[in-house]
């Protein structure tokens, strides 16, 4: 590709909980998509790098009222699970497992169905500013091939899992794997052709272990996966303490919660996210910071499953890697920005407190409240970090994976008053009220690849 410098206004998180905005800001970007240098109108070098890329016929220029963000980083999505988003959350998670979600996933053995759900999914995905997703296939080994090459032709940054999933106890006799043998085979066929697909030799697509959680997997099975992760230094992805039901489950086999059942298993590295997470202890979130492990935070989802919020303020006052996850189908919505104020308005309910006929000061769990800055950057470099990947910053040697938001789209819910607004309060407006209309263009690596200029 040619490189490019971009001028516009900025607006990123490199620290959780601050925000920063330069305008008119230059990010030049070099022939392999990476960030060559940022620039503010009072660095040194503005001028001449301005002129460079004017000279050079590769300046582009956001139009008035247009915003460049970081692309949104999506932790955790079950691609199967796209055609039932908005279907059956009335449901328990066991129930709407073995009713709803199992059934649905089995289908995916028929590869023209696979291939439409997932085209499907991935367009709507980027149309959404999600240029990286962590996703859940089925236990498929061809369907998940096909999911991560589309991710590939797409454009999308992805990370792509078979689903390991063999304990006859708790996963019926139509879906599963069909032996250790054969689902750790897979897996194995997963990673090597991942990493073999051809253009994909700058590792945009990225294969990931992925033992659904621990009450599908039988020990064997996790031992194995243990072994993989550690023989090919690969991504893992898992449940952790998501419900009662789940976390009670692995007490009642294990004598211990999840965290330290994955890391007892090698399941748990600096390449590890852990979805959910709602019921980890204070020991659990000492040994996830220790192992360098990611969380993903699904707000939406655990208001249907969880029956509880996961405590993202302490969490990241520890100094924990969390990322957030619309759960498709569990959260209803494909929207990181959705999942972003539900997040915000989640923490506010664990803080607060929701049963009236307590006293105020009782209700809730005091301290608890994040706001704008901390879901914005849990979107973007929280969701870097979690995946050990230099990607949601704008900064030199990060992808340049972004997005550019229009907020003067007619017709859009996003309303910006020039007299009234400064860019802090913009971001705000755009968490809370742009959607898919407001997302002009889509970069991944350099190359634009989504948007409604697309």
């Amino acid at each position: 590709m040619n490189p490019f410098t971009l001028c516009g206004t900025l607006i990123h998180a490199p620290v959780c909980g601050e925000i920063e905005v330069i305008e008119n800001a230059l990010v030049v970007v070099d022939a392999a998509g990476n960030i060559a240098g940022v620039y503010a109108p009072e660095a040194e070098k503005y001028a001449i790098v301005k002129e460079t890329a004017v000279a050079a016929n590769s300046l582009i220029t956001l139009a008035k009222g247009q915003y460049l963000l970081p692309g949104l980083i999506d932790l955790h999505v079950h691609a199967p699970q796209w055609p039932q988003a908005g279907n059956a959350l009335h449901l328990p998670l066991y129930t709407w497992l073995q009713e709803y979600t199992f059934p649905l996933e089995a289908k995916y053995a028929d590869l023209e169905f696979a291939e439409k759900v997932y085209t499907s999914l991935v367009d709507t995905l980027i149309a959404n500013g999600t240029t990286t997703t962590l996703y859940f296939a089925t236990v498929h080994l061809e369907a998940t091939k096909l999911l991560a090459e589309i991710c590939l032709a797409k454009g999308q940054r992805a990370l792509v899992g078979k689903v390991a999933m063999d304990n006859p106890a708790e996963c019926p006799d139509y879906y599963r794997d069909e032996s250790v043998q054969q689902g750790l085979a897979d897996t194995r066929a997963l990673i090597e052709y991942v990493r073999a697909m051809p253009g994909n030799e700058n590792e945009r697509v990225l294969p990931v272990i992925t033992p659904r959680f621990i009450p599908s997997c039988t020990d064997e099975m996790l031992t194995g996966l243990g072994e993989l992760a550690e023989e090919y230094d690969c991504h893992v992805q898992t449940h952790c303490s998501e419900s009662d039901w789940a976390h009670n489950y692995v007490l009642n086999r294990h004598g211990k919660h999840d965290t330290q059942s994955l890391h007892d298993f090698k399941l748990l590295t600096n390449k590890t996210v852990l979805a959910h997470s709602c019921f980890i202890s204070d020991e659990d979130m000492a040994t996830i910071k220790q192992q360098r492990s990611g969380i993903a935070h699904c707000p939406l989802s655990n208001a249907y499953f969880a029956d509880a919020v996961f405590p993202a303020r302490k969490a990241l006052d520890l100094g924990l890697d969390v990322g957030l996850g619309t759960d498709v189908s569990g959260g209803a919505t494909p929207s990181l920005l959705e999942n972003c104020h539900t997040a915000v308005t989640a923490s506010r309910y664990l803080d607060g407190g929701v049963d009236a006929e307590l006293p105020q000061p009782e209700r809730g769990i005091q301290g608890s409240r994040i706001d704008f800055k901390e879901a914005f950057w849990m979107a973007t470099a929280g969701g870097g970090k979690a995946l050990d990947l230099n990607i949601g910053l704008f900064k030199e040697g990060y992808a340049f994976d972004a997005i550019i938001v229009d907020t003067k789209v007619a017709g859009s819910n996003l309303v910006v008053w020039a007299e009234l607004d400064k860019a802090e309060d913009i971001l705000q407006k755009i968490i809370y009220n742009a959607n898919r209309q407001n997302i002009r263009q889509v970069w991944v690596q350099g190359k634009l690849v989504g948007g409604t200029d697309h």
